[in-house]
């Protein structure tokens, strides 16, 4: 004695998909084809363009975040460097320089980190603002 109600209801429920991930061994396919365009030929598939153009923001911005980081910890070593009167203040018992090099280095490497991700969240922002639109 079947109900209608329950035949009805057991038709309309779509299909059940067993969906499964690769192995662990399996290489992961990209979600985009990052291969170049042929030589002589420009690619007009957006997407490409726009991860390229995303990967090229992120190289950039990681230099110059490395870069920044490595011109300011040189002047910050050089200053102490010439500065001689640092070395012969001792506070604590410490070397005001060594104090400097510690408590000053940390907070500019947190600045700079904080700042390179700030900078590559936006970046990222905008390449999925443009790839929405699509």
């Amino acid at each position: 004695m079947t109900d209608e109600r329950t035949e009805g209801a057991e038709t309309a429920r779509p299909e059940r998909v067993r969906v499964t991930a690769a192995g662990l061994g399996a290489p992961a396919r990209p979600a985009f084809d990052l291969r170049a365009p042929a030589p002589g030929g420009r690619t007009t598939d957006p997407a490409a363009v726009y991860v390229r153009s995303l990967i090229r923001s992120q190289l950039r911005l990681g230099v110059v975040a490395a870069t920044g980081f490595v011109v300011a910890t040189v002047a910050f070593v050089l200053v102490l460097a010439l500065v001689p009167d640092l070395s012969a203040a001792v506070v604590f018992g410490v070397p005001a320089s060594w104090l400097l090099l510690g408590f000053g280095l940390y907070p500019l490497a947190i600045t700079v980190a904080v700042l390179y991700v700030r900078a590559a969240a936006r970046n990222e922002a905008r390449y999925r603002a443009l790839t929405v639109d699509e």
